[in-house]
């Protein structure tokens, strides 16, 4: 059998993360206590089901029972079968706004207030978090990016990267972006929008992109770039960023750099990141 324990802060997106698993064929329990894994595993075993797929969810809720979590995945390991230790996590300041947001009352719900209820939640799930075997910061995922790494870990079968990176095509009349981590500069090449079959149409065009990869000082440029960005992004995983933010500027945000930045996205997730691509100002006039 395969296990996947569901677990980490209130708030933090277990919920969404167990839909993933009932849509992937796991049987789902929600808000079990560790106690009762046992007799799922008994009932199981009578019933010859040792394919089954199960995820369930276990955290704070419990009560003083989550000290009992990590004897149980022990013992389920000790009988053979597969189990992982998801926990889902965010920042204090992320799951403070969640809770404002949806006005619900934390699991805890303590004296002290929504804050020192978070506080004490998070010294009671570290040890969890500790030796959980993946940890995933929602903190600034959509429920999309989150389904990604789901998908990318527990379907495709990838190692698990908590990195996800935003690379942004924008035009500096516009201004630079205040959330990029870098910023490259790609003005220095030859315009498209001096060309005028290409003047209106942008780098997501095929002949837009071809006249812009044509020139040699342009290929050497996303040579030491994709050089640069496999040497660099490691060094972010290890420090522990789970966000990166890549922005290529060129004038208006239309060409050159739409056409560089859709390169730099294939070639990040050629190297088994997750990467979207974001085009800023490429609807403005």
């Amino acid at each position: 059998m395969k296990f996947v324990i569901i677990t980490g802060m209130s708030g933090a997106g277990k919920t969404q993360a167990m839909r993933f698993f009932e849509d992937m064929g796991y049987f789902c329990i929600d808000n079990m206590p560790p106690g009762l894994i046992p007799k799922l595993l008994e009932m199981y075993n009578t019933m010859g089901r040792d394919d089954s797929k199960v995820a369930l969810v276990i955290d704070v809720r419990v009560g003083e029972m989550i000290g009992e979590l990590i004897e149980q995945v022990k013992s389920i390991r000790a009988q053979g079968h597969g189990c992982d230790i998801l926990f889902l996590d965010a920042s204090d300041e992320v799951l403070v706004k969640r809770y404002k947001e949806t006005r619900r009352i934390h699991p805890l719900n303590l004296d002290g207030g929504l804050v020192d209820s978070i506080e004490y939640e998070r010294s009671i799930m570290k040890q969890l978090h500790d030796i959980s075997d993946l940890v995933i910061d929602t903190s600034s995922l959509t429920l999309r990016e989150l389904y990604d790494k789901l998908k990318n870990v527990y379907i495709s079968g990838n190692d698990f990267s908590n990195m996800y990176i935003h690379v942004m095509a924008f035009g500096f009349k516009y201004g630079a972006p205040l959330d990029a981590d870098l910023v490259f500069d790609v003005r220095c090449f030859p315009n498209p929008f001096y060309v005028d079959e290409l003047r209106f149409k942008t780098g997501n065009n095929k002949e837009v992109s071809d006249y812009v990869m044509k020139f040699q000082e342009s290929r050497d440029f996303m040579d030491k770039l994709e050089d640069m960005m496999q040497f660099l992004i490691p060094l972010y995983v290890k420090e522990g960023k789970t966000t990166l933010t890549i922005a290529i500027g060129c004038t208006g945000g239309k060409h050159r750099s739409v056409t560089m930045a859709n390169l730099m996205t294939e070639y990040i997730k050629k190297l088994g990141y997750n990467a979207n691509c974001v085009y800023r100002d490429i609807n403005k006039e």
